[in-house]
């Protein structure tokens, strides 16, 4: 199986180092299309969940960079989904390209990774259309209903998806990462405009969390933000940096 199931009726697809979602519940919904090439691995998973290509019929964007949509074009042909991202990203996502500059995030390791992992400028991939312009707050009534919420910082047209059924799960795209623990995506647009972010995902009630990189939190995946990323500590940490 190429699927990992993380909650009901939701699917993890490993893609290399960057994942994507499936969620089975009114038609097939697929969250992030993977690098280049990622395409007829996720069709592979559809197909494993007894679905076909056009079962498929929406595909939403986390953000606009090639390793979330470099698939994307070629999934459109092969499912004739919908296509749903936030304005600021939209015209990366059209174009295939327009990248903005990432810096690194805080940390030795973090700094090894991002040099490793990160090549800049971002490479160029072919460009879709948008059908669905989404905006923070909105409430998606696709996949069982996602709201959306904007997270940038690591991308300006990052959002994160919420889903409350069955104690809620948050697809926290790149404002974080989980490798090998909860902390730092490699890079940020606007690292404060990052933390800022993850403050605000912090308020929000979540059993478990998905992330672009690395493993899922399937347990008090809230509680574990907000220690980390909660508006007491950064602020604390800010002001530390300070002195």
């Amino acid at each position: 199986m190429s699927t990992k199931q993380i909650a009901p009726n939701v699917y993890e697809i490993p893609l290399g180092n960057v994942n994507a979602w499936l969620i089975d519940q009114d038609g097939l919904t697929l969250i992030d299309t993977g690098v280049p090439g990622s395409a007829d691995k996720i069709l592979a998973a559809a197909r494993e969940l007894g679905k076909q290509p056009a079962d498929i019929r929406c595909i939403l964007v986390t953000h606009g960079h090639p390793d979330h949509i470099g698939s994307l074009a070629a999934l459109k042909r092969a499912t004739g989904a919908k296509v749903y991202a936030h304005p600021l990203d939209a015209d990366i996502i059209r174009n295939g390209t327009g990248w903005r500059p990432l810096t690194v995030a805080p940390g030795f390791m973090v700094g090894l990774m991002f040099k490793l992992f990160i090549k800049q400028p971002l490479p160029d991939v072919e460009g879709t259309a948008v059908e669905v312009e989404v905006n923070d707050g909105d409430e998606l009534p696709i996949a069982g209903g996602l709201k959306v919420i904007h997270a940038p910082g690591h991308c300006k047209g990052q959002v994160a998806f919420l889903r409350s059924q069955n104690g809620g799960l948050l697809f926290a795209a790149d404002a974080c990462g989980n490798i090998p623990s909860l902390g730092w995506s490699l890079g940020y647009e606007d690292l404060e405009e990052g933390k800022r972010s993850l403050m605000k995902l912090s308020q929000f009630d979540f059993q478990v969390a998905v992330f672009g990189h690395g493993e899922a939190i399937t347990q008090n995946a809230s509680a574990q933000f907000r220690k980390k990323w909660g508006q007491a500590r950064l602020v604390s940490s800010a002001s530390s940096a300070v002195r």
